[in-house]
Order: structure tokens, then C-alpha cells, then sequence
């Protein structure tokens, strides 16, 4: 048995305004499963490692933001390491390292394999596991990499040299003699024809050796502690920090569809439905449009294009240009995000005003799933008001218990302990009053009615 760690990183702001920090794009169900059924690539690649490798255990390493939409997506066992801050992929492999020795008792001798959790691939990718930790159980290496045999020659990928002298060796796992960070094209075109592999930021190694590596930084043992002194470790990439730094690395081929689903351009090619909410169109050759907004879209005309609106903000885009947007993008979302599913259903903000007493109001929507309860809080800064606008369930404010349906209203001061349940679907309309309107401003106590 191994332990797969699925790498839970960045908001992919290339795909805004679907993709936030608050909805990342690894949760966007825009692809579809074998039934059809929508799905997330979150959903995919969990679905994929345990049809390949049944008994692997799994850990999700993320953040705090992206915890609830984690439970919310992925059932059944797995654990899940809370980065205190995004400090990139060393540090944050580090830590799932300290939560695997000290929370879930692996011994050093254990293989670990690190991928990201948004590998759009063929199920023969992750059939490699067991041949990564086989390499790793041989000593083949210290680290042992997984590596995309080209379909191009690519500028935007880092790209891993074997060492020639290694193909006639015996096993999948070759030296690896050099690497190469994104090339120019007569490179690119060099590199492949010596045998080199595309970098899909795959790592097998075994436990001891990235606990080794974290304690050049800290003292700290215990995953509480190291997540304590987060930052003391190094803000880098694996790959520089460790990787290229290592005196003994080997790679595995793969040889099979793999696509970096972080554009517009390369995510619409994986969509079966190039259209999506209150849409009226055209004929449009080779056009998405999605529509979250609760308003008619009507495009005409516009081809080769990505056409986007969501409470965030309104993308429209020729799809080739889209790969570029990241920069603009940077500029147009400084605001909050608008949006945000959470494990017990989702919320978008529908209003936020400043007053000239300097009193602000938010106003939310929020769906809570039947069965489904937010966490027991109170919030410092705020008061609110619910108006159940349908579904029935039960509020608890200050320990008081009642039931709540259509048309009834809870008023919650400030610094008073409440949460609420859904009994059927509740659909609610909050109204924050206060001082500063964050997500920040809140302290949770569990849950009521565990």
C-alpha cells in the first residue's frame, strides 16, 4: 500500500471570472464522468486513483480557503494537511510529510507520491503509481519523477533529460541527467529528439527523505509545530528546491493524453455543453458561453471565443488570447470573491453598500443542502438577519432552539453564538450590518447538533 499526495494549489486566475480564490478551478464541474454526470477534475482524478490503485491512501494538501469545497466534492476516506499560508509547493509537500509521520504514524521507510489534483489524464497515468513506488521500495533513487513523453515541441514546459546511458538499463526508471525550464522552440525540438520528457510535477520518494529535508529548516517534528513555524520554510517550488538540487533522481515515462486544463482554451476542449445557464445564441462556430448571472446573455456572431458571466465580473475573449489574460485579470478581481461553495451547500453576495456613517451592509444568498448545517459561531464585528425565503429547518441562537420556514426572519446580534440546520433544502437571504464585512470575522465552536 502507498500514499498518494495531491497537490490542492492555486486559484487558476487564467480561468477567471469562473476561477477565485474562493472557487478554484480543479472544483469547476464543467467536465462530465462516464454517465455523463457533471463533475470537477477534483472529482475525476480521486475517481481515477482509486479505480488504478484501490488500497492507496489518499492526502490532500491545501489550503484553508479550499477545505470546504474539498469536503463538499471528494467522499469517502482521505485525510487532508492545511497549509496556515500558500508558500508554494515545497513547503506545503514538507508539511503533508510531518502529517503523514506524526498524525497518520507512517514510518520513514514508507513511499509517498506527490501529484497535482488537476491532472486531466488517461487512467494509465495513474496505473504508474505502483511502478513509482516499486522504484522507490528498489532504491532506484532518492526522488523518482513521473515524465509525459512530448506530443510538441512546447515552450511552456519544464522539460526532464534522461541520461542516455540509462535506456539500456533494465526497469521503467531511468537517470535523469539534467532539466530544463521552459525552452525556446529549436530547444524544445533538441531536447525531445534526445529522449526528453514533459515535467508534470509528479514526485515519488520515500518519507524519510522529505522529513529529512524539512529538519535542515526547522526543529520542528510534529505536524501541529511545523505548522506553527510555517514560515520558516522556504518559499520555492519542489522542483528547484529539492528536485534539481538532488544528487540521485530517476524518471518513469508516460506515454498517453496529458493536458494542463488552465486556460479557456484547453478547458473548452474538454467541455461537452458549450453553453450553460440563461444563454440565447446563434450558430456561433467554436464559441462557450456560460452564464451564472440571473439575467439574459444573448451573443451573436462572435467566433472562436470564450464568453463568461458570473457574479466575479464578464469575460469575453478570443480563445487563443485567453492564455494571456493573467495580468488583466490580476488588475480586474481585487475585490472579494462573489461566490463560494462550502461542504453544506454554497452563498453569492448580491449587494454591498457603504453608508455615510460610515456603516456597511452585505447582503448574501445562501443555499444550505437538506441535512446540512453551517458550524456553531458568533462574529465580533457584525449583527445579521436571516429571511428564510424556503425550505424549513432549525436555528439555534444563544443555545435557543426553533424551528424556521418560509417567511420567517432571525435576527443575530453581535457576539451571540448561532448556526442553523436544513431539514429540507433552505434557501436564505442574509443581511450583514457592521463594521468591517469579512470572512475573517468569524469563530467557529464545531457544530450544534453533532
Amino acid at each position: 500500500m502507498a500514499t498518494v499526495v495531491l497537490l490542492s494549489g492555486g486559484s487558476g486566475t487564467r480561468l477567471w471570472p469562473l476561477s477565485n480564490e474562493a472557487r478554484s478551478k480543479q472544483f469547476l464541474k464543467v467536465l462530465r464522468d462516464k454517465e455523463g454526470n457533471s463533475q470537477s477534475m477534483v472529482q475525476r482524478v480521486v475517481s481515477q486513483i482509486r479505480a488504478a490503485t484501490p488500497k492507496t491512501e489518499i492526502l490532500v494538501a491545501t489550503s484553508a480557503s479550499q477545505v470546504s469545497s474539498i469536503q463538499a466534492q471528494v467522499e469517502g476516506q482521505y485525510g487532508i494537511a492545511v497549509e496556515p499560508s500558500r508558500r508554494d509547493t515545497a513547503p506545503a509537500i514538507m508539511l503533508a510529510g510531518s502529517f503523514l509521520h506524526s498524525v497518520r504514524g507512517l514510518s520513514d521507510d514508507e513511499p509517498v507520491v506527490v501529484m497535482p489534483i488537476d491532472s486531466y489524464v488517461e487512467d494509465s497515468y495513474f496505473e504508474l503509481v505502483d511502478t513509482l513506488v516499486d522504484a522507490v521500495r528498489k532504491n532506484v533513487s532518492d526522488i523518482v519523477l513521473l515524465g509525459v513523453k512530448p506530443t510538441r515541441p512546447s515552450e511552456s514546459y519544464g522539460y526532464i533529460v534522461p541520461d542516455p546511458r540509462s535506456f539500456a538499463e533494465a526497469g521503467a526508471a531511468m537517470r535523469v541527467a539534467s532539466f530544463k525550464e521552459k525552452p525556446s522552440r529549436e530547444d524544445a525540438e533538441r531536447l525531445i529528439s534526445e529522449g526528453a520528457l514533459w515535467n508534470c510535477g509528479v514526485f515519488a520518494f520515500r518519507l524519510g527523505y522529505i522529513r529529512a529535508i524539512t529538519a535542515r529548516y526547522t526543529e520542528a517534528t510534529s505536524y501541529d509545530d511545523l505548522a506553527a513555524s510555517y514560515g520558516d520554510l522556504p518559499k520555492r517550488s519542489f522542483d528547484y528546491e529539492v528536485v534539481e538540487q538532488a544528487d540521485s533522481v530517476s524518471v518513469v515515462s508516460y506515454d498517453g493524453m496529458w493536458k494542463d486544463l488552465g486556460t479557456w482554451n484547453t478547458l473548452a476542449e474538454e467541455m461537452r455543453d458549450s453553453q450553460a445557464g440563461r444563454v440565447v445564441s446563434n450558430d456561433i462556430p467554436n464559441t462557450h458561453v456560460i452564464n451564472e448571472l440571473n439575467i439574459p446573455l444573448v451573443a451573436l456572431g462572435i467566433e472562436n471565443a470564450v464568453i463568461v458571466a458570473t457574479p466575479d465580473g464578464i469575460l469575453v475573449s478570443d480563445k487563443a488570447a485567453s492564455a494571456s489574460m493573467k495580468p488583466y485579470v490580476e488588475h480586474a478581481a481585487e475585490g472579494r470573491a462573489m461566490y463560494e461553495a462550502r461542504n453544506w451547500g454554497d452563498y453569492r453576495v448580491l449587494d454591498h453598500a457603504v453608508y455615510g456613517s460610515g456603516a456597511r451592509s452585505l447582503t448574501k444568498y445562501l443555499r444550505i443542502s437538506a441535512g446540512s448545517q453551517i458550524s456553531y459561531q458568533r462574529h465580533r464585528l457584525r449583527e445579521e438577519i436571516w429571511t428564510v425565503v424556503d425550505g424549513t429547518g432549525e436555528v439555534v441562537v444563544e443555545g435557543d432552539v426553533r424551528p424556521v420556514r418560509q417567511g420567517d426572519a432571525v435576527s443575530i446580534p453581535r457576539g451571540s453564538l448561532h448556526g442553523i440546520r436544513a431539514l429540507s433544502d433552505l434557501h436564505i437571504i442574509e443581511v450583514q450590518i457592521g463594521s468591517s464585512l469579512t470572512e475573517d470575522d468569524i469563530e467557529r465552536f464545531g457544530f450544534y447538533w453533532d
